[in-house]
Formats: C-alpha cells, structure tokens, sequence
C-alpha cells in the first residue's frame, strides 16, 4: 500500500530594510538599505477528504499575520532578528509558523532585484 504525500506552497511579499553590522563602517551593507523580499511557505501530508492538504487561503490569512511584523519594518530592530541575513529571516519565520501551519516542511525568502535566496527544511 503507498501513502500519498502532497506537497503545497504559497508565496508571500515584504518590503523592509536592514543593515549589516559584520562589515566595515564604510561597506555598503552597513548602511541601512531596503529590499523587496519575495518569498514561500511550503507544506507536505496526505490530502484530507476534500483532496488537499490545507486551505490556500487560510495558509495566506496565517502567514500575513506572521510577515506584517517584517513588513515595512527595519528588520535589525525586529525581536530575534537582530542579524537580518537571508538564512535567519527564514529561521525566524519558521519558528513562528511551524505551530501555525501543520506539516510546514520549507520557508524560503530571497531578494529577487539580488538573485538570492535561501530555503529552510525542517521535517
């Protein structure tokens, strides 16, 4: 017998700004800069009677709860977020959604004008 195993993703977008404290005083990344952050919540498990895994919309309502508080923020000054690099935006999404979102298996967040991204599985 197999066992169906879904997987779903939903995008998100931010605007925010961030800077560097590693780099010297004079680097660009030190000063504070802004980006538009793109990003994706993926989530895994059996489809349920109704033949998916959870409501796309509902997943949507959770995640803006979560994001709004990165959302035209300077993310340095966000609590946990001290050091805003790409790995630990999705760290800290992830912590912040796991309990939210059963069966939430990836985060990725980049900057798309960069073309960089990083993605975070758990599970």
């Amino acid at each position: 017998m197999t066992t169906t195993r879904l997987e779903i993703t939903k995008d998100f977008t931010f605007e925010a700004a961030h800077y560097f404290e590693h780099e010297a005083a004079d680097h660009p990344f030190a000063r504070m800069h802004g980006h538009s952050f793109a990003g994706s919540v993926t989530l895994a498990g059996a489809p349920n009677d109704k033949g998916w895994i959870k409501d796309t919309w509902k997943i949507e309502q959770i995640v803006k709860g979560v994001i709004s508080q990165l959302d035209h923020h300077l993310l340095n000054e966000v609590e946990g977020l001290s050091k805003p690099s790409l790995e630990n935006i999705c760290d800290w999404l992830f912590d912040r959604l796991e309990d939210r979102l059963p069966g939430l298996v990836a985060v990725e967040v980049g900057r798309p004008s960069c073309g960089e991204r990083a993605v975070l599985r758990r599970g």
